[in-house]
This record gives structure tokens, C-alpha cells and sequence, in this order.
């Protein structure tokens, strides 16, 4: 399977990350530069730029993009088991309804079945679903499926977990965030407040994720230049499925398996309060902590860190926002309409503890594990939760 790069990686996490099984793609932050986009007339998307690089505020209005014409959008979703998903979903929503003309908003959950995750594609292009936003957590399985629908004419735009292929030309464009940076910039965080000595932890989500993967190659950098850290899963990220229960289970284990963890990086804040919970249940001091951003994560902070005094946390956002990027993506290329907004988006620490000016923010209106930075207003969180 031929993957390109958007951005500098080095080809050792290419080929590890393409070695992975059918469970997840790759998903670097990265595709391909050179593949079609705007203003290239071999692309079938050649309003749609492909590969830039920018942040968040780079995001365009949807309306700019909804065009006039009928269009049916759809959302299919890798495995909605957690409130990121549930999140991310409501943003789609929320955008797709600021355009008049959108008749329908389709949403499917594989529920982690690459079959079902094929089959929803497939079954969305058949009931005339024009524009495809999906999280692809069945990485390069899925690439037949989308190429088939992208030859239909269908705008498919996969977001955080690549599907493999050229962007531009097997499909409109990926949008995620620098993953292998996000990785390596929560480690650097950690091992600095670590005072670059100690044990540390990854835990990432399911069972062959590439994302999970990318994010731990990450990590794996930053450890590289610390040679007093020993990062305890050497073989690997440790696998939680994005699941709080699961990461309290197996945070319990790796406790009674190590005794001393002085540093955690984890790829889901919302995850890691089940986490906290289990050494908070072992009566062990809280770690050094770094995730993205979670409503709880962040009052966790508040409420243990004069008991554990090493306990601080750091984040990076959730970026559920990127769904929008890809929406905008998916409408320009289907209404022919011009678009540069960037492929993939540099994520920096949004909160930290140990810096006065950036202190963890929590909302005690809202639920425990709303996501602050996903992109949706109060009410549209509030509303999300009832």
C-alpha cells in the first residue's frame, strides 16, 4: 500500500506504522504533498487543496462551502464507545446544520467490526450520500471501499486514522493533527517535569491502532534523548480501548506489575481519570501525567495535587475540531467551490500545571467528560449530555 507524507517523518515510523494489521492505518498527521488539490486538473478534487500545514484558527465557516444544491452528508464512524466519539459526532452535527441545503446527516458506528466499518461506507454510497467524513479506525482495509466511492463521485474525507493511498486522488484529502509531534511534545512535557529521570508509561487505545502506534513512536523520540527514563512498555503502547474502565484495570495491573510509575502519557484524557482512579485505589502517589483535555482530567488535578505534590498534568486539545476542517473539505470538493484550508494541524500544551498562566480549566456546570476544546459552544455540550 503506497502512503505519502504531508509532513517531515522519518521513514522508520513510516514502515513500522504500515506494518500494522487491518485493525488501524496509518495516522501520522501525515499524507501526501504532491497529490492532487487545488488547481491540479488530474485530481477529481482540484478545488481542494492537499497537504498544507496551520492550526486551528485556519478553519474556515462551513457556510462558505455549503454551495445551493441538495447534498446528503453522512458520518461514519470507526467505533463510537466513548465521549470523544460522541463528541466529535455532535460537531458534525451542529456544522452540517448551518447549511440550508443539506437534506440529510447519516451517521454509522462499526463498533470496532472492519465489515461493518466497510459495509457502512458502502452502504452510505448507495443511498446517494454525497459527502463522507469518516474516522477510519479500520485503516488500509477500508481503502478499496473508499476508492469504489470516491470513482462515484463521492467527496470522502477520512480524519486522525489514515485508510493509506494518495489523498487528492483515492479520496479528497486526510485531516488530522501532527500525531508523531503530539507524541513527542506530551513526552517532552512529561520527562521535563519528570526532571528527565524515572519510569514511564504510554497508554494508548485499541489493539492495533495506528494512531495509538504513531503517538508512542513519539514518545519513543523524546525518551531517546533521556537516558535516565525507562519507559516500562518498551515493546509498545499499552492498550486501554479508549475505555475508562478498561485503563483503571489495567493501570491497576501495571502498578502492582512496576510498584513505581513516575510519569504517564496518554493519547485520551478522558480515559486516564480511570487511570487516577486506580492509583488513587492503591493508595500510590499520582504521576506526572500528560493527555489532551477532559473536564475531569482537569478537576482530578485540583482536587489530588496538595496530596500527591508530584502530580502535575499537561494537555493538548482534544481537536475534535478537525471534523470540521473535513467537513469544509468534503462540501468545497463536492460543490466544485475553492478551498485551501490545511491538511493537518500543529497541536501545542493548552494546559499546564506547573505554569501559573496555563492552568488546568474545568467547567463545574458541565459533565465530567466533556471535552472544553472539542469545538462545540456550552449549550451544545449541555445539550450532548442530557
Amino acid at each position: 500500500m503506497h502512503v505519502k507524507k504531508r509532513v517531515a517523518a522519518t521513514s522508520v515510523a513510516a514502515a513500522a506504522a504500515m506494518a500494522l494489521s487491518a485493525c488501524g492505518g496509518l495516522s501520522t498527521g501525515s499524507g501526501s504533498a504532491t497529490g492532487g488539490g487545488s488547481g491540479d486538473s488530474s485530481s477529481p478534487w482540484p478545488t481542494v487543496k492537499v497537504g498544507g500545514v496551520g492550526v486551528q484558527s485556519d478553519i474556515q465557516d462551513v457556510t462558505k462551502f455549503c454551495g445551493t444544491k441538495p447534498i446528503k452528508v453522512g458520518y461514519a464512524d470507526g467505533n463510537a464507545n466513548n465521549t470523544w466519539r460522541k463528541a466529535t459526532i455532535a460537531l458534525f452535527r451542529a456544522q452540517a446544520a448551518k447549511c440550508p441545503n443539506i437534506t440529510q446527516v447519516m451517521v454509522t458506528d462499526a463498533q470496532n467490526n472492519t465489515q461493518k466499518a466497510i459495509s457502512d461506507i458502502n452502504s452510505m454510497v448507495a443511498q446517494g450520500v454525497n459527502v463522507i467524513v469518516t474516522f477510519g479506525d479500520a485503516g488500509q482495509a477500508l481503502l478499496p471501499a473508499i476508492q469504489k466511492a470516491n470513482a462515484a463521485g463521492v467527496a470522502v474525507v477520512p480524519i486522525v486514522s489514515s485508510i493509506g493511498g494518495t489523498p487528492g486522488k483515492d479520496y479528497v484529502d486526510f485531516v488530522s493533527e501532527d500525531v508523531e509531534a503530539y507524541g513527542k511534545t506530551l513526552a517532552d512535557w512529561t520527562i521535563k517535569t519528570m526532571k528527565g529521570k524515572g519510569n514511564l508509561v504510554m497508554l494508548g487505545g485499541v489493539a492495533g491502532s495506528a494512531y495509538s502506534q504513531t503517538v508512542y513512536d513519539g514518545v519513543k523520540k523524546a525518551v531517546a534523548e533521556h537516558p535516565d527514563i525507562r519507559l516500562l512498555n518498551s515493546d509498545g503502547y499499552v492498550a486501554t480501548d479508549w475505555d475508562v474502565s478498561k485503563t483503571q484495570q489495567v493501570m491497576a495491573g501495571l502498578i502492582t506489575k512496576y510498584g513505581k510509575i513516575d510519569g504517564i502519557v496518554s493519547d485520551f484524557g478522558g480515559g486516564s481519570v480511570g487511570g487516577i482512579r486506580a492509583f488513587i485505589a492503591a493508595n500510590k502517589p499520582l504521576p506526572v501525567w500528560a493527555a489532551n483535555d477532559s473536564n475531569e482530567f482537569a478537576s482530578l488535578w485540583y482536587r489530588y495535587h496538595k496530596q500527591y505534590p508530584s502530580y502535575q498534568i499537561a494537555t493538548e486539545s482534544s481537536r475534535n475540531w478537525v471534523v470540521q476542517a473535513a467537513l469544509n473539505k468534503g462540501l468545497a470538493a463536492y460543490n466544485g467551490i475553492d478551498e485551501s484550508e490545511p491538511s493537518t494541524y500543529n497541536l501545542q500544551i493548552i494546559e499546564d500545571s506547573t505554569n501559573p498562566k496555563m492552568m488546568p480549566k474545568y467547567d463545574k456546570s458541565l459533565p465530567a467528560d466533556a471535552i472544553l476544546s472539542s469545538g462545540l459552544t456550552t449549550e451544545q455540550i449541555k445539550a450532548l449530555y442530557k
